[in-house]
């Protein structure tokens, strides 16, 4: 991940530090299963769990090895004694990559989902916040009928919950071992070693295995990131969409100092929102490439290995950074109601077309001769800019069947937001939220 997009936690648990020290990890988790099951004596253990390595001292083997494993295994053994016979004792490579992997994608997990939290709460609030306020909804971009900006943001507080499930579910399916030998017969370990092994990390045991941690696996943890950062994209553009010039309903945080241009000093662009949706695209990116990895030749092959070293660390740095940033918009986002009442005036009361209509069809008229007495005097409010109130109740064949009291209680937006705390209720969000 390049610098400008990474932060230290997520970066942390992705560093090649990090991932040796896994190794690590799964390596004395199977020297200790040995042990067990009296393979290692106690006394060549004891000095097994003072094993360290030098990172500098991998790279330099490395060069020489053109392989990862013997070069960490090999940094190891020099820091041991005639114990060090013992380590990698009767694995492949991928028993200890693919299970150590399996601890990062856990860790990376659970700061997502800690993310995930942080962003429902702030839009909970902020859905509390503007439940009652007053906003066109709009389809096609086009004004439709009112709503509340609070509706709005709660439709979001439902989708980060699906989010989160998702990415749980996920990190469920990646939370497995597989301590199986090469091609996966537990010739040279045994399943009792792997099962101590997954026990000792807090790992299920992968059912079955050949020499791989199957990729279907880490697919469906990649779509999920993918599925949260479409997510994250679609609340990016409706903000985007709604700081409009011509809109101006709603902006992202802009802080004193800042500039949104270098040439036009009165710039405040959306940059944040449009930070989201581009690196969004990059994320959707790693998805195909997750689903490509799931084909491998027979038992397996190496050609998901490159790829994972990227779309891993990667996807999950950009999806952190994308909820981190995203939290703070919300947190910071600045809402005007009056803006919003104004566009709500906009089209002289064409948002209750519809209302109108109902009452029409209620009085006795058909539906299609009450659509079109509602559509006509629609496109006249429209185009020659009259109050579409005046016009209905200056028109004889509405009148027929809605007097001028009748027709002005139709233009009611309490009518829209009566169910609004619906809503509100299903999804448990409370006024202490907001507090």
């Amino acid at each position: 991940m390049i610098e400008r997009y990474a932060l230290p936690d997520m970066t942390k648990i992705w560093s090649e530090r990090t991932k040796l020290d896994k190794w690590l990890t799964v390596e004395l988790a199977v020297c200790e299963a040995w042990t067990e099951l009296g393979e290692i004596p106690e006394e060549a253990m004891e000095r097994l769990r003072r094993a360290t390595f030098d990172e500098q001292r991998v790279a330099e083997i490395l060069v020489i090895t053109h392989h990862d494993m013997t070069a960490f295994t090999r940094a190891v053994s020099e820091s041991l004694g005639e114990e060090r016979r013992f380590i990698h004792l009767g694995l492949t490579s991928s028993d200890v990559i693919d299970t150590a992997l399996s601890l990062q994608l856990l860790d990376a997990a659970d700061l997502l989902l800690a993310d995930l939290d942080g962003l429902e709460e702030a839009v909970s609030r902020r859905a509390i916040e503007h439940r009652q306020t007053l906003i066109m909804g709009r389809t096609h971009g086009v004004h439709a009928e009112p709503m509340t900006f609070g509706l709005k943001l709660a439709l979001w507080v439902d989708e980060i919950r699906r989010s989160r499930r998702r990415l749980a579910d996920a990190r469920e399916v990646v939370a497995v071992g597989k301590i199986s030998g090469a091609v996966g017969t537990h010739a040279t370990v045994s399943p009792e070693v792997e099962s101590l092994v997954c026990e000792r990390l807090g790992l299920n045991v992968a059912p079955v295995s050949n020499q791989i941690i199957q990729r279907d696996r880490h697919a469906q943890f990649v779509c999920a990131l993918a599925l949260i950062a479409a997510s994250l994209e679609k609340f990016a553009t409706e903000i985007r969409t709604l700081q409009r010039t011509e809109i101006r309903e709603v902006e992202e945080p802009f802080a004193a100092g800042q500039t949104g241009s270098s040439a036009m000093p009165h710039k405040r662009n959306p940059e944040k929102c449009e930070r989201v949706a581009g690196l969004a695209r990059v994320v959707r990116g790693h998805a195909v490439t997750a689903l490509e990895n799931v084909a491998l030749w027979n038992e397996r092959d190496i050609s998901h290995s490159s790829t994972e070293r990227i779309i891993l660390p990667d996807g999950c740095g950009l999806l952190h950074y994308m909820l981190t940033l995203f939290t703070s918009i919300v947190d910071g986002m600045l809402v005007y109601p009056e803006r919003m009442r104004e566009n709500l005036e906009l089209t002289q009361g064409l948002g209750f077309s519809q209302r109108v209509l109902l009452a029409l069809i209620e009085g006795g008229l058909s539906r299609e001769d009450a659509y079109d007495l509602v559509q006509r005097n629609s496109m006249r409010a429209w185009e020659e800019r009259t109050p579409f109130l005046r016009l209905l109740a200056a028109d004889q064949e509405v009148t027929r069947v809605l007097d001028p009291d009748e027709l002005e209680k139709l233009f009611d937006y309490a009518y829209y937001t009566r169910h609004i705390d619906v809503a509100f209720e299903r999804l448990g969000l409370r006024e202490s939220v907001a507090g």
